[in-house]
């Protein structure tokens, strides 16, 4: 066995110790829930050769390979490397970041998820923080991938907008809409009650006459916790229109919590014992531009 191992540095690049002494458990780097099918084979024969032959599919999309020998670790990342394949990270520092498979596949999707966990893991993954930062997108206001479980949770919505020219009163938006936000009268027609609107987007997809039109955007929550404590994370800020503003308030947020985060605390714990409502005016003034 190699001698003068730094469990650190490989923990940081995502190797786990295991109880089996000199053996290692190998997280990888999922962008999003997607590999390709190269991937995949490289990781299934990398897993024959130098572990157990199995994986095992984690909680937040990922794959860890167990039973990596830390003898063979320098040889199991070139041989990952060559199937374009990448560690992980654990540790403080950003997670990989984790998406549903948004517009591209799913007809729910207002958003393309992969892309923009793609762009989230360009700009943030392994930033060095005081504990661990996890970011979460997911395509609609079904949440399949639980966004406020994440300390920056992304949710795709629609801004949305109604021709009451184009409108043939046919009622289906009203039967669409989960949240009882519209009505139908013979008198008014159809009404929008905005207090009730959560930008769901279904009256857009379901209108027959395209009365309704919709603009995708980005709903935020921040702090979320699953784990030893649970809580939701809270949205703070009105639905986001563009990806330049979204940046925006991510880097706002991580470097609120990077300055202002005791060591070992998770964003939550900083926001409530720093108040929530400092924190807000930081990402008000981001949002704002």
């Amino acid at each position: 066995m190699a001698k003068g191992v730094n469990y650190a540095l490989l923990k940081k690049g995502g190797f786990m110790r295991q109880k089996q002494k000199g053996y290692f458990s190998l997280r990888l780097q999922v962008v999003g829930g997607n590999l390709t099918a190269e991937n995949i084979r490289t990781v299934s024969e990398v897993a024959e050769q130098y572990g157990h032959g199995y994986v095992h599919m984690t909680s937040r999309q990922g794959i860890e390979i167990p039973f990596i020998y830390v003898d063979d670790i320098e040889e199991v990342k070139d041989k990952l490397a060559a199937g374009g394949v990448h560690p992980g990270v654990c540790g403080p520092r950003v997670r990989t970041v984790t998406a549903c498979q948004g517009n591209a596949v799913c007809p729910s999707g207002c958003i393309d998820t992969s892309t923009l966990a793609r762009e989230l893991s360009e700009r943030y993954f392994g930033r060095e923080l005081p504990h661990k930062f996890k970011f979460g997108v997911t395509g609609c206001v079904n949440n399949c991938l639980k966004a406020e479980e994440n300390d920056f949770g992304v949710k795709g919505g629609m801004i949305v907008s109604f021709d009451r020219e184009k409108c043939i009163n046919c009622k289906v938006c009203t039967k669409a809409c989960r949240e009882g936000a519209l009505s139908f009268s013979e008198e008014e027609k159809i009404t929008k009650q905005e207090s009730l609107c959560n930008n769901c987007g279904r009256c857009v997809k379901s209108c027959p006459a395209e009365a309704w039109t919709g603009e995708p955007g980005y709903i935020v929550s921040f702090g979320g916790l699953f784990g030893n404590r649970i809580f939701r994370g809270e949205n703070l800020l009105p639905i986001i229109r563009d990806k330049e503003t979204l940046f925006r308030i991510a880097d706002a947020t991580i470097d609120y919590f990077a300055t202002h985060a005791k060591p070992s605390e998770r964003f939550r714990t900083t926001l409530e014992r720093l108040g929530i409502d400092e924190f807000k005016k930081v990402i008000e003034e981001a949002y704002n531009g």
